[in-house]
């Protein structure tokens, strides 16, 4: 008796363990590779987008996510990344903390979202 009521959570963890299904990856046709470097990507791109990128302030809010997203009749299919921004303007002061994001298909940023975009 007291074997089976060892054995019986055990069993019972197996079971819902099997009952589940991994997640499965995003179509890399339509989304492009998953973006592993995601964070180097957005700073190069964040140098050619920002006045003085090097003051930049980013604080990652979200892991990269398989989405498409449509605007003004133009379709992206790639993965999105939210962080915010605190960067100096043109006069030397910081801005404050502003969302931000970026859509990313085969290592590269394709549609900024949030600066002026």
């Amino acid at each position: 008796m007291k074997g089976l009521a060892f054995f019986a959570p055990i069993l019972f963890l197996i079971g819902s363990l099997l009952g589940q299904q991994a997640a499965s990856p995003a179509d890399a046709a339509r989304y492009g590779q998953y973006p592993t470097d995601y964070k180097e990507i957005i700073m190069k791109w964040l140098d050619t987008q920002l006045v003085d990128a090097p003051s930049a302030r980013i604080e990652w809010t979200s892991e990269p996510k398989a989405t498409d997203y449509e605007k003004n009749g133009q379709h992206f299919s790639g993965y999105l990344v939210s962080f915010t921004v605190n960067a100096r303007n043109r006069f030397g002061t910081y801005t404050g903390k502003q969302q931000h994001g970026v859509i990313i298909k085969n290592g590269e940023v394709i549609k900024g979202l949030g600066l002026g975009y």
